[in-house]
């Protein structure tokens, strides 16, 4: 039944919840007034600080009755000690606290049964300064006589009343601190899988928390899937086109050997057909390269960097490589390599030469891959590392390609967990560094 109950609370809403804690702290606080006020009806002191009020009570009065209005101020100045401290007023309307002590106040008045005459009244005071019970009486003219003392007795009911006070407000800042950490609860939830959308296939939130909170989880795992079909569609749409062109491309190539064409034709014909291939790879690279479910090996990074520097050397281009001669890391061998071939042609085409050199930075490995070209704009950089973004006004108008190669690059160097940082060197050309951890987490 009480888990019943749980459950039930768990499906309130935010607005609902706030009133459930509202009507909680109105009821304690009910209850702590009411045994509060139980206490100070029942209150009596001990016989000799009750003797000690009552007394002082009727000396005043006395003295106060004989002495003329204009002397009464300064009587009851006399009269007032640091633990029975008195006030005269002229007729007005007295104030009367919210705790009265009816008990106490038949005592002394038992004690001295002519302050039964004087409208005596005691009450525990609000916030005790020069005394903690208080009270007054009128004098035979209607004049008021004010009082406050301390009791220590009455300390425990000057705690209840701070306690009454209190308890409520605490409640409140508990009870909301709770409602707000368990609605909060799952929107971080919410927050850590925002990170990770479209990385690879949704893995829908547990909808739990107030209604309004699993609306929006809801929303959320129907948004993941949308966004996941969506990429899947455009990959299988990029992965279809592509082949299903090289399908005329290679029968292309096919009537190309037929000796009855132009060789000169032949030879630019042949020459659209290999970049429409290059197209094609290129696209097939930048879909391959969200492989996140391909697992990470061992591998040598210092070695496959070499490597591809010496290929690219054999053909005669200008690349030289300098750094470790080994270093190994965890990550994925397949598009590491693309991506490092990708920035070392990039180098050659743009840049007309390639220096690559690597190291170790502390729990990273560090490629720099420089080349002494145009560079780039630095207000274009950022749009170089976008899909299907070329800058042929910065470079050669000639450039092959479909602004893949360095987006390829980019997604390959997140997928392992690194960085990819282009900026242009103060002695010309492009300088691209690629942070890899040693280590996956």
């Amino acid at each position: 039944m009480e888990l019943r109950r749980f459950r039930l609370f768990r499906r309130f809403g935010l607005i609902e919840r706030l009133i459930a804690v509202l009507l909680l702290v109105i009821l304690i606080d009910f209850i702590a007034n009411t045994v509060l006020f139980e206490r100070a009806s029942s209150f009596e002191l001990r016989r000799d600080d009750a003797e000690r009020i009552a007394e002082n009570l009727v000396l005043a009065s006395r003295a106060i009755e004989r002495a003329s209005l204009a002397d009464r101020p300064g009587v009851t100045g006399a009269l007032s000690t640091k633990r029975f401290v008195l006030e005269w007023s002229p007729p007005s309307q007295r104030h009367r606290g919210s705790i009265g002590l009816s008990n106490l106040r038949a005592q002394v008045v038992e004690i001295q049964p002519e302050l039964a005459h004087a409208d005596l009244e005691l009450h525990l005071e609000t916030i005790p300064g020069r005394g903690n019970i208080g009270g007054s009486l009128r004098l035979p003219d209607n004049s008021l006589l004010s009082f406050r003392t301390h009791a220590r007795a009455a300390w425990s009911l000057t705690a209840g009343r701070v306690a009454s006070l209190l308890v409520p407000a605490l409640l409140l800042v508990s009870l909301a601190w709770l409602l707000l950490r368990a609605a909060l609860d799952p929107l971080r939830s919410l927050v850590r899988a925002t990170r990770n959308l479209g990385a690879g296939p949704p893995k829908p939130l547990p909808e739990h928390g107030p209604e309004e909170m699993r609306e929006l989880i809801r929303a959320m795992n129907e948004m993941q899937e949308r966004i996941h079909q969506s990429l899947q569609d455009r990959t299988h749409t990029m992965l279809a086109i592509g082949h299903d062109l090289k399908t005329p491309l290679a029968r292309m190539r096919l009537r190309l050997d037929d000796g009855e064409v132009d060789p000169e034709v032949r030879e630019g014909l042949d020459h659209d057909i290999e970049e429409m291939r290059m197209l094609l790879d290129s696209i097939q690279a930048y879909v391959d390269t969200g492989g996140a479910n391909i697992p990470a090996e061992r591998i040598d990074l210092a070695v496959m960097a070499e490597t591809l520097v010496d290929t690219a050397a054999d053909r005669g281009a200008n690349a030289t490589y300098s750094g470790l001669s080994s270093l190994e890391i965890m990550a994925r061998p397949v598009s590491i390599r693309r991506a490092l071939s990708n920035l070392i042609e990039n180098a050659l085409h743009y840049g007309g030469n390639v220096r690559v050199s690597l190291r170790r930075d502390g729990g990273a490995a560090e490629i720099t891959v420089d080349d002494d070209g145009p560079g780039i704009p630095e207000d274009r950089i950022t749009d170089a590392l976008q899909p299907f973004v070329r800058l042929d006004s910065s470079r050669a108008r000639d450039t092959a390609g479909m602004g893949l190669g360095l987006p390829i690059v980019r997604k390959a160097v997140r997928l392992e967990g690194g960085t990819l940082d282009l900026r242009n060197r103060a002695e010309g050309g492009l300088r691209a560094t690629i942070r890899l951890p040693l280590e996956r987490a």
